[in-house]
């Protein structure tokens, strides 16, 4: 039987983050959950609000790199209970809202000019992660001006290219993505359910899990006169930092 061209192809693999801050606006707690729990798994950094009030409270509190927010609480948004003081930080990063076909009408004056969007209800996740991987590019001339680091470990997003100190590491794809995600979070112990769903997008078995991480670890940790940075926390996972 002639297999179909067609099915050879793959498909594009999801947009991911690398560690950027969201903030989810949402009174339905199903839809803050699904969003959340997918979001963290596609390499964000998320925050919730159940209220309008309390997710303007949080903008103006932290760094957000772009707010998920449910029209529904579109009121707190055009009526904010105060302005940021002179110097401060911009009041709103980019939005992206969740909004029902019958509420668009609402959105039309929110969606001039600047960094705004919608998708509709009920939520397609692909969809979602789509829109906020656009929204976020719109701002990388800005925001990617210093490389992440860990000391002397130092990463280059543009061109998927690690290097520890001089010395160049060659890291194939799942082992950039491990190590770009272990760096977003370091001095924290990821598992390894929580490795094998951000570089792979699905569960992995154990072993694979450890031979990527075994393989990551030569590369980095390989020359002896460097301290190492990729520990392992038996029983939990594996963590970047310091040896303390």
């Amino acid at each position: 039987m002639t297999a179909n061209p067609a099915n050879l192809l793959e498909k594009p693999s999801p947009p991911r983050g690398h560690g950027q801050r969201v903030l989810v606006v949402a009174d339905d707690p199903g839809d803050s959950e699904l969003l959340s729990t997918t979001l963290e798994l596609a390499g964000y950094r998320v925050g919730t609000a159940g209220t309008g009030a309390e997710g303007l409270v949080r903008l103006t509190e932290h760094a957000f790199d772009l707010a998920v927010w449910d029209a529904v609480l579109l009121s707190h948004l055009t009526h904010p209970p105060h302005t940021p003081r002179a110097g401060s930080r911009p009041p709103h990063p980019p939005l992206l809202f969740l909004a029902t076909c019958d509420s668009l009408h609402r959105l039309v004056p929110e969606l001039g000019p600047g960094e705004k969007d919608y998708v509709t209800k009920p939520l397609r996740i692909a969809e979602v992660l789509a829109r906020v991987d656009v929204l976020l590019r719109r701002r990388l001339p800005e925001r990617r001006t210093v490389l992440p680091r860990y000391g002397d470990l130092v990463l280059d997003d543009a061109a998927c290219r690690a290097r520890r100190g001089p010395r160049p590491l060659d890291l194939t794809p799942a082992e950039y993505r491990l190590l770009r995600h272990l760096l977003v979070n370091a001095g924290c112990v990821l598992s390894k359910e929580q490795i094998g769903r951000h570089v792979w997008g699905d569960f992995r078995a154990n072993e694979a899990i450890e031979k990527l991480v075994s393989r990551l670890r030569r590369k980095v940790d390989g020359d002896p006169g460097e301290p190492a940075l990729i520990h392992t926390r038996r029983g939990f996972g594996y963590w970047l930092g310091g040896a303390g």
